[in-house]
């Protein structure tokens, strides 16, 4: 099969094999960079396949040699279509951490469901106890493991309309957007969906079945920005379910310290993901983001968050005191004055002629088809190829 983008709206609905395979490859060589010290031994990362999840399994593995159990939910390749982008990066994931002598372990289905839960506590019973749990799961739907109830999640604001300039990054045009608030039934739903729930739900289990080691680490993601995009973000409905992911933690917190354990949240910067591409707002404003923060050279992609996230603040023999509300902040660079104060002149002043001197649309473009295995240095993309990966350690298991 010949291998071609292609795209609908937000959503790439073809990926490539060898370009993810670049990708993960990108990831290790970042990783790698850390010097080896205390870390991690054994990492279960709940969401592996992508983004944040996937660049932390990335650098637990090939930054302090962890053996790492990832979860996550791919489709593999038929005989019409390709595989997710995800199903490609954990079986290039796992080739490299086998030919570099890593234990690792992959379990595909839903990490919400009481079955996923089981079949991880089966998989460690017989590996061993974690002594990291990653929480990196960004799904728009959630199935109630107890009720059955079906949650989606809703991208609104709350209270009031909201209406703002966004930009089509497929094709650079320009428009305004005005969303109407969110119902209580819209928030309840995106709490449930990108809460903490869940994330205390996983540790509930492994507590259970006594796979925590003593003093072990969990972390979340979360994301906070600034006023630009507060009222679609922080102020709206995802908020919400972020301040419910960050008050689970402090419970979580409580409940670990008793054993010398910790629980806590990471402040992300933005950066281009298939659910921040869904947003409206965010990709004008990561796109000028972009532009600022590579003007100053100190432009991050996920790998370099995960990179400074463990060796400054995790793992750290002194890290950085959290913020106020014990949080750690490596969206620091993101939210610094000078940088924000360029952004917000930019917002002000961007326009649909003069996009390219304001925001960077080409690199916030090339990012998201780089999340698909497409445009990576050294790929053939007009080569035939075959689009059914095997994951080596795959135990399929369905929704």
């Amino acid at each position: 099969m010949i291998i071609r983008p292609q795209s609908k709206g937000f959503i790439c609905l073809t990926a490539h094999p060898d370009g993810c395979a670049k990708n993960v490859e990108s990831q290790i060589r970042a990783a790698r960079t850390i010097p080896r010290g205390s870390g991690p031994k054994s990492a279960l990362i709940i969401g592996a396949s992508t983004g944040y999840g996937l660049a932390s399994r990335v650098v637990a593995a090939f930054g302090y040699g962890a053996s790492t159990v990832g979860v996550s939910f791919e489709k593999p390749a038929d005989e019409r279509r390709t595989a997710t982008p995800g199903w490609y990066n954990t079986a290039a994931f796992e080739r490299t951490a086998e030919g570099a002598g890593l234990k690792a372990w992959s379990l595909n289905g839903d990490a919400y469901s009481h079955a996923m839960k089981q079949d991880v506590i089966a998989r460690l019973k017989s590996t061993g106890p974690v002594d990291l749990v990653v929480y990196s799961l960004a799904s728009p739907r959630r199935i109630h493991p107890d009720t059955g109830e079906v949650f989606t999640s809703a991208l609104k604001p709350i209270l009031r309309p909201y209406s703002s300039k966004t930009v089509n990054f497929q094709t650079g045009a320009m428009s305004d957007v005005t969303l109407a608030p969110a119902t209580a039934e819209e928030i309840n739903h995106t709490v449930a969906v990108m809460g903490g729930e869940d994330w205390s739900l996983w540790i509930d289990a492994l507590e259970k079945a006594d796979l925590l080691v003593p003093g072990a680490l969990t972390v979340a993601y979360s994301y906070a920005g600034p006023a630009l995009t507060g009222p679609i973000y922080r102020g709206g409905t995802i908020g919400r379910a972020k301040d419910h992911l960050e008050t689970t933690a402090l419970r979580l917190n409580d409940r670990l310290a008793r054993n010398g354990g910790r629980a806590v949240v990471s402040v992300n910067k933005a950066l281009v993901t298939q659910a921040s591409s869904a947003i409206p707002v965010m990709p004008l404003y990561i796109s000028i983001l972009y532009k600022t923060m590579k003007s100053k050279g100190f432009h991050e992609g996920c790998s370099e968050q995960a990179v400074r996230l463990f060796s400054e603040h995790l793992y750290a023999k002194t890290p950085p005191p959290t913020d106020d509300a014990k949080r750690i902040r490596i969206d620091d660079w993101e939210m610094r004055p000078e940088v924000q104060a360029e952004v917000a002149w930019a917002w002000d002043r961007v326009t649909g002629r003069n996009l390219d001197r304001y925001a960077d649309l080409a690199g916030y473009r090339e990012d998201f088809f780089k999340l698909f295995g497409f445009g990576w240095p050294g790929v053939d993309e007009s080569a035939d190829v075959d689009p059914q990966v095997p994951i080596p350690s795959l135990n399929l298991q369905t929704a």
